[in-house]
């Protein structure tokens, strides 16, 4: 049994199909009754293309409409982080959202986001990463040697003795303290 909803028209392909040149987030968008059958029938869709979450469900829904109730299936993902990516069903309307902020970050940010995400706390949004990102770094020690300076620690040292100190004792003192963390380059207060 199929829907009476209208297919996609060739112009609505083209405009939410996800172009790799792009790296913009999007999902491979088949359904459970297609993949049983043996069909990987879907489409690359382009969150980012889509206004509100209703759209972006309706245009789903369009895609499959010889399905009278299509179950979903993301078959694959590109350009988000993994730890939102979920193979039954589409994206909830708060994942939507917080993919397409996602896609709004640069791409130092998106680096740092998904590390924050990995390794600090798997539900925080921009935000809470922003309230406590410190940038990346060559090494956690430049990092510990431009905190002293930004702090003000050498105004009355001697420039021979700025020379001594030990930057990797710093950082230790600063990562074990539990004050800041590093991964892969990105500091976090």
């Amino acid at each position: 049994m199929t829907t009476n909803l209208e297919p996609l028209t060739k112009e609505e392909i083209r405009t939410h199909a996800a172009h790799y040149d792009q790296a913009k987030p999007a999902i491979y968008c088949g359904t459970y009754h297609k993949y049983n059958c043996g069909s990987l029938y879907g489409m690359w869709v382009d969150i980012t293309t889509f206004d509100d979450y209703s759209e972006f469900c309706e245009f789903c829904r369009r895609l499959h409409s010889d399905e009278y109730d299509p179950e979903f299936m993301v078959q694959d993902f590109e350009y988000y982080p993994e730890s939102w990516y979920h193979e039954s069903g589409l994206p909830t309307a708060k994942e939507f959202e917080r993919i397409k902020e996602y896609a709004e970050l640069d791409d130092n940010e998106k680096e740092g986001y998904t590390a924050y995400l990995d390794n600090i706390n798997e539900n925080a949004d921009v935000d809470e990463f922003r309230d406590h990102y410190e940038g990346k770094w060559d090494s956690p020690e430049d990092f510990a040697e431009n905190l002293c300076e930004e702090c003000g620690y050498f105004r009355n040292l001697p420039q021979w003795l700025q020379c001594c100190i030990d930057y990797s004792a710093v950082w230790r003192s600063l990562d074990t303290g539990g004050d800041y963390s590093e991964y892969d380059g990105h500091i976090f207060r």
